[in-house]
């Protein structure tokens, strides 16, 4: 299979203009099962290290779930608007959209008993798999204009426990996804001043 000009620009589009949504623009309306899917099969057709797949997804549409992982974030965000020095900007953040979009996900990293090709050196790279599979659900969300947020101020055993995940089980990211009114045009941090974007020559290395 060989891809044409057109399809290398649209991939590139499709890359600059996928965002982390915030609940403040989610909508509420239902996700279409056959989009839901198609989001779920780019993230197992994400690369894994030895073939390995370590990857499990949780949807969760219960609302009590909802509500318990909510109040899991409230408790995390308290103790982390301490640390930073503008409290004032980061308490007006909207940070997480667990209750306004229709779904959330939990993405796992489950590992494997046996050892696994590629990682006898470096132990982290199962869970960095599990990060290309939530690219790629991220990417193929933004290509469907449905609206992704990653939650990470979270209690990760409380989530773990909560969903009834395995005791080996580590929680790689928790998703918020759903339709948006809009997608803003640049990174809400970024106009927002929260730190400047680097550029190619801020972070390429030629040796």
């Amino acid at each position: 299979m060989t891809f044409n000009n057109s399809d290398t620009k649209k991939l590139l589009e499709i890359i600059k203009a996928r965002r982390d949504v915030r609940g403040n623009r989610f909508v509420g309306a239902e996700i279409e099962k056959e989009k839901l899917d198609m989001i779920l099969e780019a993230g197992i057709s994400a690369p894994s290290v030895g073939y390995s797949q370590p990857w499990k997804f949780v949807v969760i549409k219960d609302n009590k779930t909802k509500e318990n992982i909510l109040k899991n974030f409230k408790q995390e965000n308290d103790k982390a608007k301490e640390i930073f020095k503008d409290k004032e900007l980061y308490t007006k953040l909207k940070l997480e959209g667990i209750k306004e979009a229709p779904i959330n996900i939990a993405v796992l990293y489950e590992p494997k008993e046996k050892d696994v090709l590629g990682m006898t050196s470096m132990k982290k790279m199962g869970e960095y798999s599990v990060v290309c599979a939530i690219q790629n659900m991220w990417l193929m969300a933004r290509a469907l204009n449905i609206g992704i947020g990653w939650v990470s101020i979270l209690d990760e055993k409380k989530v773990l426990k909560e969903i009834g995940a395995s005791k080996d089980s580590m929680l790689i990211a928790y998703l918020c996804i759903g339709y948006v009114d809009k997608f803003y045009e640049e990174s809400e941090l970024k106009t927002l001043g929260w730190d400047k974007e680097k550029n190619l020559k801020d972070v390429v290395e030629y040796l």
